[in-house]
């Protein structure tokens, strides 16, 4: 009985900050009813006591880890299709019919073009490289949905990565299905790049991709990140 359109799958930890304006934007967004299943992985600034007032969500507390914490998600969702979303990710207008649009079609799988927050030259340039139907151009904050028989087929998420379990997981939808690039943006935040720098945490970005292209288990690329990302 009014099954939802889409389960938004949103992995959170420390996001106070972000959630009220991504609670509104999702709901004013949206043109069909969606579930929304928020998981946090253990916040101390408030984000769970916040979420705990709010009405018309689905909260779920678990360990830390965002690939843990969108396979929780998804175990919790009601919808055929998911849509994972990073807390600091706004989806386009009718976001919800865009995807529903590609899936009747018969996109099982995909992600909207990328679009940084503020106005930098190296992020722009970045952000073009999303409209690439490669894996190579793929991330996580581009956000992804994907049929829920063809996240479980896959096993979900490799809980082994810390970090890049989104293109881990993409890597292997590449590989056996196809995949839907659509033509709108999200809009992430740049918040990462002003803290360290956006030539220098670009490159750092790109070693860890080349990390994980040449093979290198998730414990070295999150050793990586952890000495040169703040």
């Amino acid at each position: 009985m009014n099954k939802p359109h889409l389960s938004i799958i949103i992995p959170v930890l420390n996001e106070i900050e972000q959630l009220e304006e991504l609670i509104t934007i999702l709901k004013d967004q949206s043109v069909f009813h969606n579930e929304v299943i928020i998981v946090d992985g253990g916040s101390t600034d408030g984000s769970y006591e916040w979420l705990e007032k709010k009405e018309g969500i689905t909260l779920i507390q678990t360990k830390k880890g965002r690939a843990h914490q969108q396979n929780e998600g998804a175990k919790a969702a009601t919808s055929e299709v998911l849509y994972f979303l990073h807390a600091d990710t706004r989806p386009p207008k009718d976001f919800d019919q865009i995807i529903h649009q590609a899936y009747i079609k018969n996109n099982k799988a995909g992600s909207f073009r990328l679009r940084f927050s503020g106005n930098h030259w190296a992020l722009n340039v970045a952000a073009r490289a999303s409209r690439f139907n490669n894996r190579y151009c793929r991330g996580g904050d581009q956000s992804l949905f994907i049929q829920k028989k063809l996240f479980n087929s896959l096993n979900g998420f490799n809980e082994d990565y810390v970090i890049c379990e989104d293109g881990e997981l993409i890597d292997r939808i590449y590989k056996k299905h196809s995949f839907c690039v659509l033509p709108q943006e999200v809009i992430t935040s740049s918040r990462r790049f002003k803290e360290n720098g956006v030539i220098r945490l670009q490159f750092h970005f790109m070693m860890i991709h080349v990390l994980r292209a040449l093979g290198k288990p998730p414990a070295t690329l999150h050793k990586y990140y952890c000495q040169f990302v703040k």
